[in-house]
């Protein structure tokens, strides 16, 4: 992949990214607390984070750039189009709980096969207090 290039991000994350990332965390909270999270990310300032940052803090491998999801997303960048933010759910080291990549996943590897260092925004977000 050529370094030169740069990955255009939209503005804010797509309207259908939200259910995506609640049928994700489905798999790893109650309903209420995924409610919880789900709201949450909906309102969240957008952050900036790196994309070696995020795939260390999430505990997740590199997916090649041939996996055809994030062969998808290389495309799109590579045409310039705009990829959508990512959903993230804060890990605590305390309690040996990684960073979740409630949505998004392809789209960090697809910008990390760009470059380790692309500046990913994000909308971050803590596990609310009711699941503590």
């Amino acid at each position: 992949m050529a370094k030169s290039m740069s990955v255009k991000w939209a503005p804010a994350p797509a309207e259908h990214d939200y259910p995506a990332a609640a049928s994700y965390l489905r798999l790893t909270a109650a309903p209420g607390l995924v409610d919880a999270i789900t709201k949450l990310l909906t309102q969240a300032p957008t952050v900036q984070q790196r994309a070696k940052d995020i795939l260390r803090a999430s505990r997740l491998r590199l997916l090649p750039a041939d996996d055809p999801e994030v062969a998808k997303d290389i495309k799109k960048i590579t045409e310039g189009k705009e990829l959508s933010p990512i959903l993230l759910v804060r890990g605590d080291l305390g309690r040996d709980r990684a960073l979740q990549i409630a949505d998004g996943y392809h789209r960090v590897c697809a910008s990390y096969h760009v470059s380790e260092n692309t500046e990913i925004p994000c909308r971050l977000v803590d596990v609310p207090a009711l699941a503590e």
